[in-house]
């Protein structure tokens, strides 16, 4: 009898493949090729899953964007905030991959952005990926500081805030600041929003 392939779970594999690639050499070192030696499986098995490179790219990025989007719904689920703004803290702590455990997502996420910005594909993933952590903070934001803000200034909060913890990622990736130096701009932050 034929062996049962699980299809997605090998897209995920191929999809960790290309992440560690990524991490270790950026974009540029990753290959089908490659790919299928770190994911330990053939070339004919990558390229069933995949018809292109760019199709491969595009999954992957979509699977790390998941990936740090289910860690803040458990952040908030397992760890329930005594308020919405500290709520607020913790999805924009988990956005942020400064924590030295997240450091190798976070140089697979900076150079996925970096590729999008000529990748077509890649940038929708990354503008939906953006859209959904924008919804979540906006909702955080209104429970934190209502009923002063309306939805249009919660949102236009939220764009801040998401837009300073994803910034502050690659400043600590390069060294501009440390990881609590980049702690300290985002708590300084939330703590002036939650003033107002």
């Amino acid at each position: 009898m034929p062996k049962q392939v699980d299809h997605e779970a090998r897209r995920q594999v191929i999809a960790e493949a290309v992440c560690r690639l990524a991490d270790e050499s950026g974009l540029e070192g990753v290959t089908l090729r490659d790919v299928a030696a770190r994911a330990q499986v053939s070339m004919g098995a990558v390229q069933r899953c995949f018809r292109t490179k760019e199709e491969m790219l595009v999954f992957a990025l979509a699977y790390v964007g998941e990936r740090v989007a289910d860690r803040v719904r458990t952040r908030l689920l397992r760890s329930p905030a005594q308020s919405a703004g500290t709520a607020l803290g913790h999805a924009a702590t988990e956005v942020s991959l400064l924590r030295a455990e997240h450091r190798a997502e976070a140089r697979v996420w900076l150079a996925f952005l970096a590729q999008a910005a000529v990748s077509e594909p890649l940038a929708v993933i990354l503008r939906a990926n953006y859209a959904g952590l924008e919804d979540v903070f906006t909702g955080l934001v209104v429970d934190a500081t209502a009923p002063t803000a309306g939805e249009g200034a919660a949102r236009r909060a939220a764009r801040t805030l998401l837009a300073l913890a994803d910034g502050l990622t690659g400043h600590v990736l390069v060294g501009h600041l440390t990881p609590e130096e980049a702690h300290e701009v985002l708590d300084s932050h939330l703590t002036a929003l939650l003033r107002t």
